[in-house]
């Protein structure tokens, strides 16, 4: 099976790479970056550098993008066309959304003293963040954001 690309968004494409993250893949992001570090980031860790911005990708190198969209909608089908994006739904939530580290399941136990009392009294799954620790559990938006992401990469909804 072939490897997943993985991404360097630009400042102007923050929406983009929390999606991307949602979805499972390895996203890069941080707007504070200047083009040139963000560049050579990107060059450094075989990254496909996302952007907008004509001067950026014009110096950028071979492995950049030049999006169109205005939507992350339009932006995903831009990325689909013309990577051909193999998505996985196992993927999904395995990519924090904050920092992009990796995303695992842990004991109930280890993490009741880090949430809120409701989620504590009534969510049975957690998962933790091995880069920035952020907790996560399925809660009401889970099936919102499963269904934002079946439809921007084109996948066939589930009963």
């Amino acid at each position: 099976m072939e490897a997943q690309p993985t991404f360097a968004c630009d400042a102007m494409l923050g929406s983009l790479a929390r999606w991307l993250r949602f979805a499972g893949f390895d996203t890069f992001y941080d707007p504070k970056l200047e083009d040139a570090q963000l560049a050579a980031l990107a060059r450094a860790q075989g990254r496909w550098l996302l952007t907008c911005d004509r001067r950026l990708a014009a110096k950028a190198g071979p492995r950049v993008l030049l999006l169109s969209g205005a939507t992350v909608a339009q932006q995903v089908a831009e990325l689909q066309s013309r990577l051909a994006l193999s998505v996985d739904e196992t993927r999904f939530f395995t990519r924090c959304s904050a920092c992009n580290g990796e995303v695992v399941p842990v004991g109930r136990d280890e993490v009741l003293h880090l949430v809120p009392p409701y989620v504590a009294a009534h969510a049975q799954r957690f998962s933790r963040c091995t880069s920035c620790g952020k907790v996560y559990w399925p809660g009401t938006h889970e099936p919102r954001i499963r269904r934002t992401l079946r439809s921007l990469f084109a996948l066939p909804a589930t009963p």
